[in-house]
C-alpha cells in the first residue's frame, strides 16, 4: 500500500477559507479518488484535541493522522530552515508552502517525492498585505521549493507566469485549479438566514479577499457616482480585514453608510448573500484565490470583475470585465459597467447562466485526479 502523505494546514478552522479550504477540499478529493493500492495519510501541526476531532470528522477516510509536537508557527520556522521531516514513507503533497523541503533522490527512491503548492506571488507583488515575517517566510519557502520540490502546483497560468518572473521552475510547474467548497450551498432556511443577516432587498456584493488590494474605497465611490445604481454594498470580512476596512472608510460617513459589513460568515451564509445579490463584484487586485468569484458564478449571480489575470483566466467570457489595472481608474469604469448591467434584466440573466455553466468546469474531483496523475508522472 502506497501512502500519500498530505500536510493538513488550516483544515480545522471554522469557517475554513483560503489555504485551509483548499487543503480540506483537495484532501477529500484525494481520499475519494485514491487509485487501487493507494491511501491518504494526514500530517498536522500540534493542535488542541478538539481540532483533531474536527479533522477526523471532516476527513473520515484518512488512513492515519500524524501529529507534530510543534505548533504551526514553530513548524513553519523549522521547515523554513530545513529541520524536521514527516513520519512514515511515501510521496508527500503540500496544499500550500507549509512543507518539509530537503535534498532527496527521487530516482533511486520513488517514494521520496515532494510536491508543494504556491497560491500566489504576493510576497513580491504586494508585500504590504503581509507582515514582514510573512514576506520573509514566503520568499524563503519559494526559494526552498525551487531548490528541492519535484513539482510545484499553481492555481492558474497567470500565477505560473508571475512565478516565472521570480524563479525558473521549468517543467516542474503544473496548473491545477481549485473549485467551490462542498459546504457552499443555499440552505433550506435561506429566508431566515437573510433576515438574521439583515440583508437589504436589493444590493451588490463584494466577493473575494478584503485587503489593501481590493480597492474597496474606489468600489464604494463607484456606487456613489450619478450614473451608478443607488444600492448598498455588502462586504464579507474576517479577522484579518479590519485594517483594510478602516482604511477604506476612514473619516468618510458617505462611504460608511453605503456598507453592510458581514463578519466571519460560514459557507452557507455566503451562499445566501451571493444568491440574493443583484450583482457580484470581484475586486481590483484580488489574490489568486478566485473561489469567491466561482461561488457567485455557481449561483448564476452576474459577475463584474476587474482586469486581474487570475480572474480573466477563470471567468473567461462569463463575466463583465472592467478594463482597468489601477485603483485610480476603477470607480468610473466600474460604475459604467454596473449601470450597464443593472439596467438590462435580460443581460443579467444571460451573464448569470453563462457564469453558472463556466463554474461547472471547476471541480475538486478533477483537481484531485490531476494531483494523483502528477504524482504518478513523477
Amino acid at each position: 500500500m502506497i501512502a500519500l502523505r498530505v500536510v493538513l494546514d488550516g483544515v480545522s478552522a471554522e469557517p475554513a477559507t483560503g489555504v485551509g479550504l483548499h487543503a480540506l477540499e483537495l484532501t477529500r478529493g484525494l481520499i475519494e479518488t485514491a487509485p487501487r493500492g493507494c491511501e491518504v495519510r494526514g500530517y498536522t501541526p500540534s493542535l488542541p484535541d478538539s481540532d483533531y476531532d474536527v479533522i477526523a470528522e471532516r476527513l473520515p477516510g484518512l488512513s492515519n493522522l500524524d501529529k507534530s509536537a510543534l505548533d504551526r508557527r514553530q513548524l513553519a520556522a523549522a521547515w523554513q530552515h530545513g529541520f524536521s521531516r514527516l513520519p512514515g514513507s511515501g510521496p508527500m503533497h503540500a496544499p500550500s508552502l507549509l512543507a518539509p523541503l530537503y535534498r532527496h533522490d527521487r530516482v533511486d527512491d520513488p517514494n521520496e517525492q515532494i510536491i508543494v503548492t504556491i497560491h500566489d506571488t504576493a510576497a513580491w507583488s504586494h508585500p504590504e498585505v503581509l507582515t514582514s515575517r510573512g514576506v520573509a517566510w514566503h520568499r524563503a519557502m519559494v526559494r526552498r521549493a525551487h531548490k528541492y520540490a519535484d513539482a510545484v502546483v499553481v492555481p492558474s497560468h497567470s500565477v505560473a507566469d508571475e512565478l516565472a518572473d521570480i524563479l525558473t521552475f521549468g517543467d516542474r510547474i503544473r496548473v491545477i485549479p481549485g473549485a467551490v467548497g462542498r459546504a457552499f450551498h443555499v440552505p433550506d432556511d435561506a429566508d431566515a438566514v437573510a433576515r438574521r443577516l439583515s440583508l437589504p432587498s436589493t444590493f451588490i456584493a463584494l466577493t473575494g479577499t478584503l485587503d489593501r488590494r481590493s480597492g474597496l474605497g474606489s468600489i464604494i465611490d463607484a456606487l456613489s457616482l450619478p450614473d451608478a445604481p443607488d444600492l448598498p454594498l455588502v462586504v464579507f470580512t474576517d479577522a484579518g480585514s479590519a485594517s483594510a476596512l478602516d482604511a477604506a472608510i476612514a473619516d468618510s460617513p458617505a462611504r460608511r453608510n453605503r456598507l453592510l459589513v458581514l463578519d466571519g460568515l460560514e459557507a452557507h451564509e455566503r451562499a445566501v448573500v451571493l444568491d440574493r445579490a443583484l450583482i457580484a463584484i470581484a475586486p481590483l487586485l484580488a489574490d489568486s484565490f478566485v473561489t469567491a468569484a466561482l461561488e457567485a458564478m455557481t449561483l448564476a449571480t452576474p459577475l463584474v470583475h476587474t482586469d486581474q489575470p487570475a480572474l480573466r483566466e477563470t471567468v473567461g467570457d462569463a463575466g463583465l470585465l472592467v478594463e482597468t489595472t489601477t485603483i485610480a481608474d476603477l470607480a468610473e469604469g466600474l460604475a459604467a459597467r454596473i449601470s450597464e448591467l443593472a439596467s438590462d434584466t435580460e443581460a443579467m440573466t444571460v451573464l448569470g447562466l453563462a457564469g453558472q455553466d463556466r463554474a461547472r468546469a471547476f471541480t475538486w474531483r478533477d483537481a484531485a485526479e490531476k494531483t494523483w496523475q502528477l504524482h504518478a508522472d513523477l
